[in-house]
């Protein structure tokens, strides 16, 4: 049977609007699942733990001059959100051309993964 790699498990979970993080088998706290050790004691063991893909805007960028191969998505914010007490994830969020458009402080869900990676709205 295949298994899937930890980066087709983690897209298969944004696409369910969820994050896989990993939680420290030793104090407990939680890191995306792009860790080798924990963050705050050094243990290099840890369980996988599926959280709900629900947060709170922290920041964001607003793009309007896109890379190449995302001018027909502009314009869009890349948008910092926090989950939880200490778990930030990154990601896509459509229509987003003035401040106005997100306050800080907006509620922000994960609804899919694609070539633009983690794709977020507003709740």
């Amino acid at each position: 049977m295949y298994k899937l790699s930890a980066k087709q498990q983690f897209i298969e979970c944004a696409k369910l609007g969820k994050i896989l993080a990993r939680k420290c088998k030793n104090c407990a706290e939680l890191h995306l699942a792009t860790v080798y050790f924990c963050q705050k004691c050094g243990h290099k063991e840890f369980e996988n733990v599926e959280l709900e893909g629900k947060g709170t805007v922290v920041t964001y960028t607003i793009i309007t001059v896109p890379p190449a191969g995302f001018e027909k998505y502009t314009p869009y914010a890349w948008v910092v959100v926090q989950l939880g007490s200490n778990l930030r994830i990154s990601g896509f969020m459509a229509n987003i051309a003035k401040p106005a458009d997100l306050p800080i402080g907006s509620k922000a869900k994960i609804v899919d993964f694609d070539e633009r990676g983690i794709i977020l709205e507003k709740q």
